[in-house]
C-alpha cells in the first residue's frame, strides 16, 4: 500500500533536525525547469495566479529567481501545514521514517511526486495553478508523467493499492490515470447539530494522523487501516463502501 498526501504551503526550514538520510526527487530536472520559467513571472502575476498578498508574491518571486542557491531539506520535514501538524514527523522514530520512505508519497505542483526523504527547496506552486510553460495549467503540463511514475512505484511496492489522503486539487494530477490500481478514498467527519459534517482544518490534520498511524505501526494491509483510531476517529462501516471509507469522530 502507498498512501498519498498533498504538500503544504507552510514550510519549516529552520527547525534543527537529527541526522537523516536524503534522496533525490525523481523529477528534479523538471522542477528546476519549472522554477526557471516561473522566475520570469512578475510579482503582480504571481499574486494573481496564486491569490496571495504582494508580500508573499515577492517572497516567492525571490525564491524562483534564486532557486539554484536555496537551501534544501527532506520533504517530510520541510512541509509544515495542517496535514504535517497531524503527522508530527519530528517525533516519528527511524524505523517509522524508513517505512514512510517506502510507503508514503507526496504530490507536488513543482516536484511532481516526492518520497519523504527527497530534498526540496522552499517554494510555493499549487497543482491547481492556471499557468505552466506552453500549457494552460500545471496539471496539463505534467500530463501522464506523475501518474506513470506512481504506477511504477505501486508496482515496485507490490500491493496494487493506493490510500488517497490527498486533496482533490492534487489528486487531479493522477485521477483517471491509475488503471489497474485500487484507490481507496478516505473522508473524515465531525459531529454537528445536523449530523456528521466536514471541517477542512480537522480533515487535513486527520489525513496526516492517518498517514502517521500507518507508518508508526508499519501497516501494509489496506484492510488493517480500518482500525485507525487516533484522536477519537472511528471507521464508519454504515457510511462507507468498498473503496470510499468514512471515519467519524465521536
Amino acid at each position: 500500500m502507498i498512501a498519498l498526501l498533498s504538500p503544504a504551503k507552510t514550510l519549516d526550514f529552520e527547525r534543527e533536525l537529527p541526522p537523516l538520510a536524503v534522496s533525490t526527487p525523481h523529477f528534479v530536472e523538471e522542477a528546476t525547469g519549472l522554477a526557471r520559467s516561473a522566475a520570469n513571472l512578475t510579482q503582480k502575476r504571481l499574486s494573481e495566479l496564486m491569490h496571495i498578498s504582494p508580500r508573499l508574491a515577492k517572497l516567492n518571486a525571490d525564491r524562483f529567481r534564486d532557486f539554484a542557491d536555496l537551501p534544501e531539506r527532506q520533504a517530510l520535514f520541510a512541509f509544515a501545514g495542517d496535514v504535517y501538524t497531524g503527522f508530527e514527523a519530528h517525533t516519528l522514530d527511524e524505523p517509522g521514517v524508513t517505512f514512510a520512505q517506502d510507503h508514503l508519497r507526496m504530490l507536488s505542483g513543482l516536484y511532481g511526486l516526492l518520497r519523504p526523504l527527497d530534498t526540496i527547496k522552499p517554494y510555493r506552486l499549487e497543482m491547481g495553478t492556471r499557468w505552466a510553460p506552453r500549457h494552460k495549467s500545471l496539471t496539463d503540463w505534467w500530463g501522464d508523467r506523475i501518474a506513470a511514475h506512481l504506477r511504477e512505484q505501486v508496482a515496485e511496492e507490490g500491493s496494487g493499492v493506493i490510500l488517497n489522503l490527498a486533496s482533490q486539487e492534487y489528486f487531479a494530477a493522477v485521477s483517471g490515470r491509475l488503471a489497474g490500481i485500487r484507490v481507496i478514498e478516505v473522508e473524515f467527519r465531525e459531529p454537528g447539530p445536523n449530523g456528521p459534517r466536514f471541517i477542512s482544518f480537522n480533515a487535513k490534520r486527520a489525513r496526516g494522523m492517518m498517514a502517521r498511524w500507518m507508518c508508526e505501526h508499519h501497516i501494509t494491509d489496506i484492510d488493517a487501516m480500518r482500525g485507525f483510531d487516533a484522536d477519537g476517529y472511528r471507521f464508519d462501516a454504515e457510511e462507507s463502501d468498498i473503496d470510499r471509507w468514512r471515519f467519524t469522530r465521536a
